[in-house]
This record gives C-alpha cells, structure tokens and sequence, in this order.
C-alpha cells in the first residue's frame, strides 16, 4: 500500500486560454500566460492511495463520491498507468482518489485547473513518474498544465497533432518578482449556468472576432506579457491583462446565442479600477476575469493598503472584516478621503462583494509527508 497526498494552488491566465483544436486531447487554439497562486490561500488538496487490495478504482470529491467513468479522469489514469517504470506491477493496482478545494467549485475560480494538476502531480509521485507531466494533466482540464509548477507559467500551444509540444514551461519563478500580489474579489461564488468547456467550444463554432483574436490578437500579445513579466514592466503587464480580459469575454458576446460571465458588480470594478488608475495618473492595479463574474486583480505590494481602502469605500464589507479579508494579513489598510473624492467611480451596496481573498504567487504544487494530513484512512476510504 502506497499513499500520497498533494496541495496545488489554482493559477489565474492574464493571456487566456479560450477554444480549442482539439477536443479529446485538449490542444488549444493558442498560447497562454498565468501566475500560480500562493497554496496557502485557494488550493486543492488530493489524496491518492494504491493497494493489490482495492477492487476498483474509486473518487470521492469535497465529501462526495463521484463517477469514476469520467472521460477525462479516465485518460489522466491511462497516461499516467502507461508512463510508470514500476517493475513490481503497482500500474495493474486499482487506486482510490481523494480531493477537497478549499474554495468554491464551478465558480469561475480555475477551480478544475487546480484540481487536475493535484491529481496528477499526486499520482506522479505515486507512481515514480519523472518528466513532464503538464501534458498530463492538460488532458484532465486544458489549464492544468500551467498548475504543475509555480510562479508565471506560459502554456505552448504547439503543433503536433498528438499534442506532443503542447506542454506548459515556467517563464519565471515566484521568486523573481516577489512583490506581484494578487486581491480575488468574490462577488458570486455559486454554480455558472454556461460551463467553460461549452462556452468555448459554442466561441470557436460561432464567432467571427475569435478568429480574429487567434491570428491577429494573440502571438505579439504573448511576446509583449512574457516580455513584461521578464523585465517585470508592471505597466505593460497590467494594460495587456486587461486588454485580453475585456477581449475574451468580447468574444464570448459575440458567440451565438452569446453568454455572459460577467454581472454589474463585475463591470462596476472594471470601472473602479479604471477610475483608480486615472486618478493617481499610473496604472497600479490591473483586472482580469476568468469564466465567471469573479474579479482577480493584480498589483504590486506597496499598492495594497492604498487601494484595499478604495474598495473598503466604494465595496463596503457586508460581514466582520475578519471573515471578508481572507489570506494574507492586512496589517495596513490606507483611508483616503481626498482620493476617493477623485475617484469617478459609484459607490455599491453595503456586500456587493461576499469576501476578498489577499494573495501572492506562489512555488506550484507541495507534497505533504505527515500522515495527519491524508484524507484517506488505511482502509482507503475518506475520512470524515
């Protein structure tokens, strides 16, 4: 009987990933660029056990046990059995899977990035597995693969049609810009009603401007980011996050019929950080929006207590600050009356926002040794 168990952060695309060439291998329509957040903040943690005892495989997610059958799941199963180097047989060995987030799933928060790249980095080590396993986890969920390693990661497209050189590669470590942090402002945490998987495949069937976005958009935007994060220009980092934000959910809008991820508390930030940036005449805090009404925004350290008073005013907590400000401590909180009088910005209802998680990017995936921390017992079944 073996056990592992893994934590590995979600990671947020500041050049998103939006439609696909291939939808069994998850091969993407073009390269894209995300940071890795802190494991300490939102993580997904995974138990993997494998016993000559166990019947069949078996999953259970956040309490529940799930299909096993699942497509995907299944093909991170096959690749991984295919690439173990056992001589002992433990790749004919059934395995139980254990997963939690410790966040809300299906929110728009890269929540089955996170899942997938814990799951296979788990079973990576479960098995002896050294290499590449970006790959892997790619064809459980198309973002996993920037979730196996830390800091800014760039996911290549590639041209294999097997999908070979579609693998993800750091472009820097955490370490190289430690002053990057990152504010993920809640503002529905509920199930989205169009899935990312059918909102792009619904964006590449229907929509003119994506194509558009693929040839014309994309390539330069991708040297300017990786340029950007190298020489951390946090100018030209922020204006392109923003830049491809607003474009893949254009792209969204002109899918047919269209749908929408974004909601009015969504558009009021996009306004507010627009009003912020433009009164203090430099951009400092740049948006982003994954596929849900969720907003990440990124901005360096000395920025934080500046701009967390701005949303305190113009976003008041509607909970005791102890359960809204999530993640890392916020020792200094500036208020500014005078800034916020410059600010065109309109003031929202009293929790607008549920809660806000403080974070920074983080070193990728880590590997737990205390058996405390397993969510499997020695039967293999989860413990409640």
């Amino acid at each position: 009987m073996s056990t592992v168990t893994c934590i590995t952060s979600v990671n947020i695309a500041v050049i998103k990933y939006w439609g696909k060439r291939d939808e069994t291998l998850i091969l993407p329509v073009n390269d894209s660029i995300s940071a890795t957040l802190d494991t300490n903040h939102l993580h997904t943690k995974t138990t993997v056990m494998i016993s000559p005892t166990f019947k069949e495989d078996q999953i259970w997610l956040n309490g529940q046990k799930e299909d096993i059958k699942n497509p995907r799941l299944q093909n991170c199963l096959t690749q991984i059995r295919k690439r173990a180097r056992n001589s002992n047989h433990i790749d004919q060995w059934k395995v139980h899977i254990c997963s939690e987030n410790n966040f809300p799933t299906a929110a728009g928060l890269a929540s089955s990035a996170a899942g997938y790249a814990c799951l296979v980095a788990a079973l990576a080590k479960l098995y002896q597995i050294e290499g590449d396993i970006s790959s892997i986890a790619r064809i459980g969920s198309g973002s996993a693969c920037r979730s196996v390693m830390g800091g800014f990661v760039r996911w290549y497209m590639g041209s294999e049609p097997n999908g070979a050189d579609s693998i993800a590669k750091q472009i820097a470590p955490a370490s190289h810009w430690p002053e990057m942090r990152i504010l993920i402002l809640v503002v529905n945490d509920a199930k989205k009603k169009v899935s990312s998987s059918i909102g792009m495949k619904r964006t590449m069937e229907t929509s003119d401007l994506v194509q558009y976005r693929i040839k014309h958009v994309i390539p330069e935007r991708i040297k300017k980011m990786e340029q950007a994060i190298v020489e951390k220009d946090f100018k030209i980092f922020a204006e392109h996050t923003m830049k491809d934000s607003n474009q893949m959910h254009a792209v969204c809008l002109d899918a047919y019929p269209p749908f929408v991820y974004m909601n009015d508390v969504s558009h009021a930030i996009v306004d507010l950080v627009h009003a912020y940036n433009e009164a203090v005449n430099e951009v400092k805090v740049a948006y982003t929006f994954d596929a849900g009404p969720n907003a990440t925004l990124y901005l360096l350290e000395e920025s934080v207590p500046e701009f967390v008073g701005v949303l305190d005013h113009f976003y008041p907590p509607g909970i005791n600050l102890e359960k809204y400000r999530r993640g890392l401590p916020l020792n200094e909180v500036t208020d500014s009356p005078e800034l916020f009088n410059n600010i065109n910005a309109k003031k929202q209802a009293p929790g607008s926002l549920k809660y806000i998680i403080y974070t920074k990017v983080g070193d990728g995936p880590k590997y737990l040794e205390d058996p405390k921390d397993h969510l499997l017992n020695k039967e293999g079944l989860p413990i409640s």
